[in-house]
């Protein structure tokens, strides 16, 4: 862990990374591809140290009230979060304001900050979001060992679901050979349907490599899934985009499940409630989030 101090925080779609790096180890991780420019080890988090400072000066000018949003580069509540507390003082200046949230996660420390979470929600908008991605927990220990398991991430779900803070699952990626079964996907539906759930966003079924977090994904192929390697260089070779053979059946499974529990699960429609902030009881449609500022 190092300390920075950033020239800015928030990106031109007011989307922030307080850290950069994570500490969480998915196998999958695309933030560690090379195009994000890491000139230090992606466990080595840099940490921008006046993400609170910057935030605030921002808030201040800002002439219309908007959603803020983080997480979608490098998780807001990895480990260091609990001592640093970065997040926290950013959301508690997010309140102040007036502002609305979106975090993504796969932390349960997100509960940690309900309290606010509430107050900004009853103000304006709170909207949490998690990564789901396997419905074994066992499984999940391989893929993601160092964040909590599948199981915790759905009671954090109905925890938030009883304390009427919306929330958008995020069921991605999906390996193919891995957890690309209708087994997999049925049982995460069905948590997500239990859990009320507002969205799941799925951007395709199976995942994207890229320089960088190929290398890490095909020696975690290595390590955790002997053989298998093979079958993905056989089957895909450099290819960006590797899409689960059974991404048909799987994406139908996926659609109607949501179309009769009344979940959204439509990427457009998401992204647009996600930046959607509340005025008057009803919401302005805008554009997708756009973290660019890294």
């Amino acid at each position: 862990m190092h300390f920075v101090d950033a020239k800015g925080i928030l990106s031109a779609g007011n989307g922030m990374n307080i850290y950069r790096g994570c500490t969480h180890g998915c196998i999958y991780c695309d933030s560690r591809s090379r195009c994000y420019g890491f000139t230090h080890s992606f466990e080595d988090i840099e940490v921008k140290q006046n993400a609170p400072v910057l935030l605030e000066q921002r808030l201040r000018s800002k002439r219309k009230k908007c959603m803020i949003g983080t997480g979608s580069m490098c998780d807001p509540y990895m480990h260091c979060e609990e001592k640093l507390g970065l997040t926290r003082k950013c959301l508690e200046l997010v309140e102040k304001y007036g502002f609305g949230a979106a975090l993504q996660t796969k932390s349960d420390r997100v509960l940690r900050d309900m309290d606010l979470l509430c107050r900004i929600n009853e103000k304006a908008k709170a909207v949490v979001q998690l990564t789901l991605t396997t419905y074994n927990d066992s499984l999940c220990r391989i893929i993601e060992p160092n964040v909590c398991v599948t199981s915790r991430r759905v009671q954090v779900l109905k925890t938030m679901k009883e304390a009427g803070i919306p929330t958008v699952v995020w069921l991605t990626p999906v390996l193919p050979f891995i957890n690309d079964t209708v087994e997999n996907l049925e049982g995460i539906l069905s948590c997500c349907v239990d859990a009320g759930v507002k969205g799941i966003m799925n951007m395709g079924m199976g995942v994207t490599l890229r320089e960088g977090s190929r290398e890490y994904f095909y020696q975690a192929l290595d390590e955790k899934f002997p053989g298998l390697k093979k079958e993905y260089q056989s089957r895909y070779g450099y290819a960006y985009e590797l899409n689960s053979p059974d991404s048909q059946r799987l994406t139908a499974i996926f659609e109607e499940t949501c179309r009769k529990a009344g979940i959204m699960y439509k990427a457009k429609d998401i992204f647009a409630y996600l930046r959607d902030f509340p005025e008057d009881h009803s919401y302005r449609q805008m554009s997708l989030f756009d973290e660019k500022e890294f």
